[in-house]
C-alpha cells in the first residue's frame, strides 16, 4: 500500500496526476561526495530501499538513522503514457530538507534550497514513452548559519526543545500533467460585503480563462475572460452568500479552466481585520484561544503517518476548547492548512527560522525566498489569519539580532500579504510589527494575573524582554505561556534527568488544574489581550508539557480544559 497517498493540496488540484510516495532506491551519502560518484546515472546502484516521504531519520522511512547526515540520495522509475507526454509534465515535491537537486533520466532537470516549501520541476523535456528514472540528492547541513532547521537539534542528541533531525524528502511527491496552456498559481480575494471573490492568476500561454464556483453542489457564479497569458483577474458574483466561520468553516468548491488545463480549488468568504485591540473575523472580535503546536510525530517526525493523524491533531485541540494554533517552527503541509480551513481551525503560518543567523545579512539569502514561497503555497487559506516569519531572536555567539535583517522580512512578507497581520519576531525581539506579542512563562498565577492587571488598568505591559524591545501601543498577545510540566510516574515517558518543561513541574492533577485556570483566565479576562497560546498540543520526545501524549493519548480531563479554554473574552463581551 503506497503511504500518503491522498492528493497533497486539494488547494490546488490537477486530475491528472500520479502520487510517487511508496519504495525508491536509497543511498547515504556521508561524504557528499555524490555528484562527483554520477550517482545520478541510471544505471548508479543504490544498496538501500527506503518509504517515501518518510525521512530516513524516521521509523516508518524503514531506515531509522538519527546522526548527521551530509547527503542522501533517492532514486525510482516511473512509467509515462503517450497520453502524459503530449503536453507539460511536472515533478512536485512537498518539502525536501534542504538542498534538492533532481535529475530526470540521468539528466539534470531542476533544484531548489531551503526545507519547507513545496516546489515543482518541470520534466516534459526529460522525459520519454515507458519507464523513467526520477533521481533527486539532498544535501543538508543543519549546522550551517544560512540554513533555517526549526526545531531539528542542531547536536547530535535531541535535547531540552529541540528534537530529532529531518533530512530529505518529508513530503508527498506526485507528478502532474497538463495542456502546454496552463495555469500557474492563484490568488483569492473575498469580498465579505458584496458577497463576491476576486481572483488574480499568472497564467502560461493563451486562452480563455474560467471560473465556476459551487456551494454544495450548486452552481452559484461562474465568469471568464480571454487572455494572451501571463495574468487575468476575475471577479466572480456569488448568488449566495455563506461566510466563513471559526469553529465552522464553511467552503465554497472552485473549478478553474485556462487552454485545457482545469483545477478543482476552494475559497472561504472570510475577512481579517486587526483593531486595537482585537482580531476580528468578519467583522466580530475573536479570541484567539490558540495552542502551540510543533508538528512531530514519533514515527514520521516531521511527517504525519496518515491524513487521519493530520485532521486528528486539530480534532484534539478543539475537544480540549481551543480555536486555532501556532504553527511553531515549521511550514506545515498545505493537507494540514486544508482541514484547517475544513473545521474552521485558525492558524498562524510561521517558518522554523531557528538556526538562520538573523545577525548576519547574508542568512537572507534563503530565508527570503522561502517566505515568498510559503506565502504564495499557503495565500489562499481562510484559516491562516497571520504570519510570524521569526520566534524569539536571541543573540547568536554573543552578537545581537541585526534590527534591519527583522525589518526587511516584516517589509516583504507586508507587501506580499496586504490582507492579514504580521508578527516580526515572536516574543522578542520586536523591531516592526503589526502585532505586539510576548511570551510569559511564570508558573506562579498571582504575580502572572498581577502583570496584566497593570496593562488593563494602568496601560502598563509586562515583558520579559523590555530591556531590549518597547511596546508601542500596538494590539498585545500572549502567543506562548504556560508549558506546565506534571511530574507524575504515570507521565513520565522519559527518564526524568532528561524531562523538560517550563518552570516547576506540578506534582498532582489538581495542582495542574488549578496553574492552567490561573494562568488562563488572567488571559481571558484582560480587555487588552487579542488572545493566547498555551505551550503545548503534545509532548514532544523529551519536552514533557503537551495537554497529550507524544503518541497523542489523553493526560488530562478535556472537559475541564474545554470549560476553562471557553470562557467568554473580556474582549467578547
Amino acid at each position: 500500500m503506497i503511504p500518503r497517498n491522498e492528493h497533497p493540496n486539494p488547494n490546488f488540484k490537477r486530475n491528472d496526476y500520479i502520487i510517487l510516495n511508496g519504495e525508491w532506491d536509497f543511498e547515504f551519502d556521508f561524504g557528499n561526495s555524490g555528484k562527483e560518484r554520477k550517482l545520478f546515472d541510471v544505471d548508479a546502484q543504490f544498496s538501500k530501499k527506503i518509504n517515501v516521504p518518510f525521512c530516513p531519520e524516521s521509523e516508518l522511512s524503514g531506515i531509522g538513522y538519527k546522526d548527521f547526515m551530509a547527503a542522501v540520495w533517492y532514486k525510482r522509475t516511473v512509467e509515462i503514457t503517450e497520453e502524459q507526454l503530449k503536453g507539460k509534465a511536472f515533478i512536485v515535491f512537498g518539502a525536501v530538507d534542504f538542498h534538492a537537486s533532481v535529475y530526470v533520466n540521468g539528466e539534470f532537470a531542476g533544484e531548489h534550497f531551503g526545507g519547507y516549501t513545496s516546489f515543482r520541476i518541470d520534466a516534459t523535456k526529460f522525459l520519454k514513452l515507458g519507464e523513467n528514472t526520477i533521481t533527486v540528492c539532498a544535501q543538508d547541513d543543519t549546522r550551517s548559519p544560512l540554513q533555517a532547521r526549526g526545531k531539528q537539534s542542531e547536536i547530535v542528541y535531541s535535547h531540552d526543545c529541540d528534537y530529532t533531525r529531518t533530512t530529505g524528502i518529508w513530503q508527498t511527491v506526485y507528478m502532474e500533467f497538463c495542456s502546454e496552456n496552463y495555469i500557474k498559481s492563484v490568488k483569492y480575494y473575498p469580498n465579505i460585503t458584496d458577497g463576491t471573490l476576486t481572483i488574480h492568476a499568472e497564467l502560461v500561454g493563451n486562452g480563455t480563462f474560467s471560473a465556476v464556483a459551487f456551494w454544495d453542489g450548486k452552481d452559484v457564479g461562474s465568469t471568464s475572460t480571454d487572455t494572451l497569458g501571463q495574468t487575468a483577474t476575475l471577479t466572480l458574483n456569488l448568488s449566495e452568500k455563506h461566510l466563513w466561520e471559526v469553529g465552522k468553516g464553511g467552503l465554497y468548491s472552485l473549478n478553474l479552466s485556462f487552454g485545457g488545463d482545469e483545477i478543482s480549488s476552494y475559497f472561504g468568504l472570510r475577512e481579517v481585520k486587526l483593531t486595537d485591540n482585537a482580531i476580528n473575523i468578519n467583522g466580530e472580535p475573536v479570541f484567539q484561544r490558540l495552542v502551540l503546536d510543533q508538528g512531530f510525530y514519533p514515527d514520521g517526525i516531521y511527517t504525519a503517518p496518515s491524513a487521519e493523524a493530520l485532521k486528528n491533531d486539530i480534532l484534539l485541540s478543539m475537544e480540549v476548547g481551543f480555536n486555532g494554533a501556532r504553527l511553531h517552527q515549521k511550514i506545515f503541509e498545505p493537507l494540514f492548512l486544508h482541514y484547517c480551513d475544513e473545521l474552521g481551525y485558525i492558524v498562524w503560518g510561521e517558518h522554523g527560522n531557528w538556526g538562520a543567523d538573523h545577525t548576519n545579512f547574508e542568512s537572507l539569502r534563503y530565508f527570503l525566498l522561502e517566505i515568498e514561497e510559503e506565502i504564495e503555497r499557503d495565500f489562499n487559506h481562510p484559516a491562516l489569519i497571520g504570519w510570524c516569519p521569526y520566534n524569539e531572536t536571541w543573540d547568536v555567539n554573543g552578537r545581537k539580532q541585526d534590527d534591519d535583517v527583522i525589518r526587511i522580512v516584516y517589509r516583504t512578507v507586508k507587501n506580499l500579504d496586504k490582507t492579514r497581520p504580521c508578527i516580526d519576531t515572536s516574543g522578542n525581539f520586536h523591531v516592526e510589527t503589526d502585532i505586539f506579542d510576548v511570551h510569559d512563562y511564570d508558573q506562579d498565577c498571582e504575580l502572572f494575573k498581577g502583570h496584566y492587571e497593570d496593562l488593563t488598568n494602568k496601560n502598563i505591559l509586562f515583558d520579559h524582554q523590555g530591556h531590549k524591545q518597547t511596546w508601542k501601543g500596538e494590539p498585545v498577545f500572549m502567543s506562548e505561556y504556560g508549558g506546565i510540566r506534571v511530574e507524575l510516574k504515570e507521565f513520565e515517558e522519559n527518564d526524568r534527568e532528561k524531562a523538560w518543561g517550563y518552570g516547576n513541574a506540578a506534582t498532582s492533577l489538581e495542582e495542574f488544574y488549578a496553574r492552567y485556570d490561573g494562568l488562563t483566565t488572567a488571559l481571558i479576562d484582560c480587555p487588552k489581550m487579542i488572545g493566547f497560546c498555551y505551550t503545548q498540543l503534545t509532548d514532544v520526545e523529551q519536552e514533557l508539557n503537551g495537554i497529550y501524549r507524544y503518541d497523542r493519548t489523553k493526560k488530562f480531563d478535556s472537559e475541564i480544559l474545554y470549560k476553562i479554554n471557553t470562557k467568554k473574552a473580556a474582549i467578547e463581551k
